[in-house]
């Protein structure tokens, strides 16, 4: 399988503030990468590079095999950007943006109408195609972005943080048309939810101050995590102390925390042996005493 996002080494400074230090990875068509790191991190940085807008110091990165500086062009028309903060022209309604966007990519005049057809249905923008821009909702901007993005039919996609002021309705409408997308190609996104990584991401890339420190799969990062496994139960009064001896004395859990709160809620930590998943036994125990 091909790769059709490569970067390596890159190095980005803003005066005597390195922002990306020694960055590189690659993604292949079905792979949707989940950036993830602290505002500042050098997430966007990174995405900036590898979309052409700003010129690494140092290293190099390819989009399906077209050089992001020497061959920019090349790169670009073959790339979808969805920037954080997604430039549109506010006096344009987003019929006429998409109608623009069609013909700078250069889409076959045969095509446009198919394609046009295509990505409002897919982005839900039918009730605003009047509209001008400014007039719209954040999260139907938000669309309008991913949409002027996804326009052209690429085949790799840089979405900086795409579900950034939408609803849950559309959140989950979002992670359903990147999951469909991620058949045919190759998916970077930023983002601060792990929910949305654990629903739409088949690896995970960590940026921490300029620098890659985890590349793996969401499975393989949750099973790092000190509170994998971890059965969490929370009731309005404490359990009796047969019930708790009985979780206690589950195989495969470790220890049972105890928490209290001011409100007289109790929550019972059952922490597992070795990171189990231990939550059939669990409810098997409870439901035998209930």
């Amino acid at each position: 399988m091909s790769e059709l996002i490569v970067a390596k080494g890159l190095v980005r400074s803003f005066g005597e503030i390195k922002a990306v230090t020694d960055v590189s990875f690659s993604a292949s068509t079905g792979d949707v990468l989940g950036f993830l790191g602290p505002n500042g991190a050098g997430k966007s940085t990174t995405m900036r590079m590898l979309s052409s807008f700003l010129l690494p110091d140092s290293g190099e990165a390819s989009i399906c095999g077209y050089d992001v500086v020497q061959q920019s062009r090349e790169a670009r028309s073959r790339l979808g950007y969805l920037p954080e903060s997604a430039p549109l022209y506010p006096d344009m309604t987003v019929k006429e943006l998409l109608n623009f966007v069609l013909e700078v990519r250069q889409v076959g005049k045969h095509l446009r109408g198919q394609r046009f057809n295509d990505i409002v249905e897919k982005t839900h923008l039918d009730s605003v195609l009047q509209q001008r821009i400014e007039t719209l909702s954040k999260g139907f901007k938000r669309r309008v972005g991913l949409a002027q993005a996804l326009i052209h039919d690429p085949d790799v996609l840089i979405l900086d943080e795409p579900t950034d002021g939408l609803d849950p309705n559309q959140k989950h409408d979002m992670r359903e048309l990147i999951r469909e997308m991620a058949k045919s190609k190759c998916i970077l996104l930023s983002t601060h939810i792990l929910e949305e990584v654990e629903e739409v991401c088949t690896r995970v890339i960590v940026i921490s101050k300029g620098r890659i420190v985890v590349d793996e799969t969401p499975d393989l990062m949750r099973r790092r995590s000190d509170s994998f496994g971890v059965v969490r139960l929370s009731f309005s009064a404490p359990l009796s102390e047969d019930n708790l001896t009985a979780l206690r004395g589950i195989r495969q859990v470790d220890r049972v925390d105890v928490h209290s709160s001011a409100a007289g809620e109790v929550t019972y930590n059952l922490v597992p042996k070795n990171r189990q998943e231990v939550f059939s036994e669990v409810f098997s125990c409870l439901q035998n005493r209930s």
